[in-house]
């Protein structure tokens, strides 16, 4: 039995992108096409509307600014997101409690978390 049901496709997809300096943007373009890769990989699985928040791309996680991860945080607890994808799911935040709020919500609203390793439902069971 999958854990992606037919109500987490209903909902959208959010495919969060993200690498933390100017260095990594350049240098490291193979993780940035991998990341950009995850829309397809949500469109596998039956996703059709499917969002990418680049918005963080070179800005480091130790800072406060991060108007992307914001803006996922807002559409996880406005109940939009079917799911979240990322390629690993444990850079999705950059410290403790952004991500115990991230897997918080997600499991608050019924978003599964999908990276390359598996899909994540965080509700309690």
């Amino acid at each position: 039995m999958t854990k992606i049901t037919a109500e987490h496709l209903a909902r959208s997809a959010f495919v969060y992108i993200r690498q933390s300096t100017a260095d990594q943007l350049m240098h490291n373009q193979e993780s940035r096409r991998r990341q950009y890769g995850l829309a397809d990989r949500a469109r596998q699985f039956g996703w059709a509307t499917i969002e990418v928040i680049d918005d963080d791309l070179g800005r480091s996680g130790g800072g406060i600014n991060r108007p992307g991860f914001e803006r996922l945080l807002g559409a996880i607890c406005e109940g939009h997101a079917g799911a979240v994808f990322a390629i690993e799911a444990s850079r999705l935040a950059r410290n403790g409690r952004d991500w115990h709020t991230l897997i918080e919500f997600c499991g608050l609203v019924g978003t599964v978390i999908v990276d390359e390793d598996g899909i994540y439902d965080p509700r309690p069971q």
